[in-house]
């Protein structure tokens, strides 16, 4: 049946969706929970001879190292999904981040095995990289093609939505584990467990994921004989440089949203504006949350009313409220300033439409490769420059990093209307 042209999901879809989210909230959780204990692992990782500095400064780089294999590992399993299934990596992407995740937990350290115990952590990530690669752009890719095309908005918003809960998930039993072991049980064992867990977490969703089905496009597509005949990424920068170019600006916009304004404002409000900072652990969580609200609240917009006019709106409210936020650190109350960022959170769930833009913009038999490629590289470029930027605008403001906020936002509101004219009106068929 359908009401207001808005069909309802099926059975089906729903497992679909439910199984997906779930799935990338528990990756999202194993691939960012490293970076909560970065500051032990260090300790725990390098020899006692490093300097502090020089050891965490070690550990933030196997962490990026994560950032730098994600390229590659979305091209190669793009590349695959494009021409031997959805459902095929979408699986060995939960698999490729649940066994890394799971040896960080029971590997020896440094006092054990020597240098032998960095070079395997190092290992682990580019695991966790080439997976979560894979895991985002073939989620967006087999939710879209499953659900009909007027819920793709909200497929993908609530798909997005899971991403933020990962990071939620992560802060919040990093905490759990602070509050229930004392400091020197989390440095002899209890730092394990969140690892562990998520690798268990993962094998769990590998085994429910093995109930989902191929994509209904996919499978067209053999029958008909059209999967791509040519190396799927030689196609996507062959013939659709407009689409990619978009896809990578709309990208920059999410890692802005999610890094500047979620993951780094706990350090920006308890250094610069003096925060405590388990007042800055509960502004950052009710953002967090906001934010999935957000994200699912974007799709269902895009659903009603197009992509270009939800973006739009979207990123000129995160320009807007995200200003008014920064300028009132320090001249209103705690009560003012919580309630301002929770406005932020939502406002930055435009981001949930980020892959429903370019699930529009990319043709079936390559659409995987392209979402792939596009946020892979994009994300890998910004998520390297971002925070370096930030922090060389810091030097010139308190609140710098509105600056960059600025600057993503104009430049999205450009791609937004190129969308507009080249895509939204004549989308390729989902």
């Amino acid at each position: 049946m359908e009401q207001n042209n808005h069909p309802a999901l099926s059975r089906e879809d729903k497992r679909t969706l439910g199984l997906s989210s779930l799935g990338g909230a528990l990756e999202f959780y194993d691939f960012v929970i490293f970076v909560f204990y970065a500051k032990l692992i260090s300790e725990l990782f390098f020899p006692s001879t490093l300097s502090p500095f020089w050891a965490l400064l070690n550990t933030y780089g196997i962490f990026a190292a994560g950032y730098f294999f994600r390229p590659l590992g979305g091209i190669i399993m793009a590349h695959f999904g494009d021409l031997v299934g959805r459902k095929r990596l979408f699986t060995l992407s939960i698999l490729l981040m649940a066994l890394p995740t799971l040896c960080i937990g029971i590997m020896p350290t440094y006092e054990t095995v020597g240098y032998v115990a960095p070079l395997l952590l190092l290992f682990m990530r580019i695991l966790q990289g080439i997976a979560i690669g894979g895991e985002i752009p073939a989620a967006w890719t087999f939710v879209s093609e499953h659900v009909h095309e007027k819920r793709i908005g909200f497929a993908n918003g609530l798909l997005t939505s899971g991403l933020s809960l990962g990071i939620l998930l992560g802060a919040l039993m990093s905490l759990f584990i602070s509050t229930q072991f004392s400091q020197q049980e989390v440095q002899d064992w209890a730092w394990r467990i969140p690892f562990i867990l998520g690798g268990i977490f993962g094998f769990i969703t590998l085994y429910l994921r093995s109930y989902l089905k191929e994509t209904p496009v996919f499978k067209a597509m053999q029958q008909r004989k059209e999967l791509s005949k040519q190396l799927p990424v030689k196609q996507v920068l062959a013939q659709h440089k407009t689409a990619t170019v978009l896809g990578m600006i709309f990208t920059w916009f999410l890692t802005g949203c999610v890094l500047v304004l979620i993951l780094s404002m706990p350090t920006l409000l308890t250094t610069t504006f003096g925060f405590e900072r388990a007042d800055a652990f509960k502004m950052q969580s009710a953002a967090i949350v906001m934010q999935m609200v957000g994200c699912i609240s974007a799709g269902l917009l895009a659903d009603k009313f197009g992509g270009w006019r939800t973006m739009s709106m979207g990123v000129i409210l995160v320009a807007i409220i995200s200003s008014i936020f920064f300028y009132s650190l320090g001249q209103q109350t705690d009560h003012v300033i919580f309630f301002l960022y929770m406005l932020v959170g939502l406002c930055s769930g435009t981001v949930g439409i980020v892959s429903y833009m370019m699930v529009k913009m990319f043709p079936a038999q390559i659409r995987f490769t392209g979402i792939s490629f596009s946020y892979n590289v994009a994300y890998a470029i910004a998520g390297g420059l971002t925070f370096p930027l930030v922090q060389w605008l810091s030097l010139f403001s308190s609140v710098g990093a509105i600056y960059y906020i600025w600057m993503i936002c104009i430049f999205t509101l450009i791609a937004t209307l190129m969308f507009k004219y080249k895509f939204e009106t004549q989308h390729h068929k989902i």
